[in-house]
């Protein structure tokens, strides 16, 4: 009988969840560790477009995604005092039996894929990550943070941009700052708001908001990137409102909802494209500790699923776990993150500089590419 190959995945974000439920799907034996005790499940909304939704029928968990997001399939253009001025009508990246986009709760997204992992089988262990990586031809030894120690026939580090796996294995990529920075908090949805809205100009690059339920949506401002010393935590929910107060329309509404500054998050924009291999050996990286891009997309989220879907569609494909095909899947990867790494933060640059660049042009081309599969 043939033995049970076993995997560890670090960090349990939303491409580990995703490896993690497709390679139990399979019958491997799969290990997850993620440092945070709780599981990570907080944050205010996410905008999951067809792309990423494919993916997540795969895993198995549309069905409950849909019933808790909103969907729909356009993106409205306003001036910041809330006149629109355009709607564009969304391609479906997912295919046309999948809306074009969905926007939910991130906190109901994380706990519906985490129910997945705890249904599929795999062991999971809270407030735990890895200290020590040591690998030879066969596999690759491991101690955690707790003192314990494993050996498996691979490792997947799903341990996010700042990843400490990442590093370990000598891939020397890190994060560099764009420039810009994203405010986000949850809200009630006015009545009226159905789709996503984007402001340009005013006090702020981006004003925009996404429904993320019946009664909900999440509201987000763009502007430059601050000391964060300099904005102390107690002060977001005030800090927002001052920048909020820049818009109208709904904006009026949203803006009187924002009076818990726990409920604000404050994020620099990043970017990461770690390039020439994926890998070290028999550790490989998957999601924000291989890519990450700014917002302005809305794509880092189905990428990192993307990541998860194609490295465990080769890993159960029967092929030897190696070099030859951990290269697949780097190849497989490579150019279609990319173009959504650089188109993201093109987009980003144009605002920061003021140039009037063809955003609904670069749009346009990168997400008709995101329609064949990965």
């Amino acid at each position: 009988m043939e033995r049970q190959r076993t995997v560890l995945v670090v960090g349990g974000g939303t491409s580990g969840n995703a490896t993690t439920v497709l390679l139990r799907r399979a019958g491997i034996a799969v290990d997850l560790v993620e440092v945070k005790a709780d599981w990570n499940v907080r944050g205010s909304g996410i905008t999951l477009q067809g792309n990423a939704l494919r993916v997540l029928r795969e895993i198995g968990v549309w069905d409950e995604v849909r019933e808790h997001g909103f969907c729909f399939d356009s993106l409205g253009l306003t001036t910041p005092d809330g006149t629109v001025l355009h709607v564009n009508e969304d391609i479906r990246t997912g295919g046309d039996d999948l809306p074009a986009t969905l926007g939910m709760r991130r906190p109901v997204l994380q706990s519906i894929l985490t129910d997945a992992v705890r249904a599929c089988g795999a062991h999971v262990r809270l407030g735990t990550t890895v200290e020590i990586v040591a690998q030879d031809g066969d596999g690759v030894d491991v101690r955690f943070s707790d003192g314990t120690e494993g050996r498996y026939d691979l490792v997947v580090a799903a341990d996010g941009l700042n990843s400490a796996t990442r590093a370990a294995i000598g891939i020397d990529d890190k994060p560099e700052p764009t420039g810009m920075a994203i405010w986000r908090t949850p809200a009630p949805r006015p009545a009226g708001v159905r789709r996503s809205d984007l402001a340009h100009g005013g006090p702020c690059f981006i004003a925009g908001y996404t429904p993320t339920g019946e009664d909900s949506l999440y509201a987000y401002l763009v502007e430059p990137n601050r000391d964060r010393a300099t904005i102390p935590p107690e002060s977001y929910a005030e800090e927002m409102r001052r920048l909020a107060g820049g818009y109208g329309g709904v904006w009026d509404e949203i803006r009187a909802s924002i009076t818990d500054p726990a409920q604000v998050n404050y994020t620099w924009f990043d970017r990461l494209l770690v390039e020439g291999s994926w890998h070290r050996g028999r550790v490989v990286l998957v999601g924000d500790a291989a890519h990450c891009c700014p917002p302005t997309m809305a794509q880092g989220a189905a990428m990192s699923l993307e990541d998860a879907w194609v490295l465990a569609q080769l890993l159960t494909s029967g092929a030897a776990w190696g070099e030859e095909l951990l290269t697949r899947y780097y190849e497989r990867r490579i150019d279609r993150v990319r173009k959504v790494v650089d188109s993201s933060v093109q987009i980003g640059q144009w605002q920061l500089d003021g140039v009037q660049g063809d955003v609904p042009g670069l749009i346009g081309a990168t997400m008709t590419a995101l329609k064949e599969l990965p």
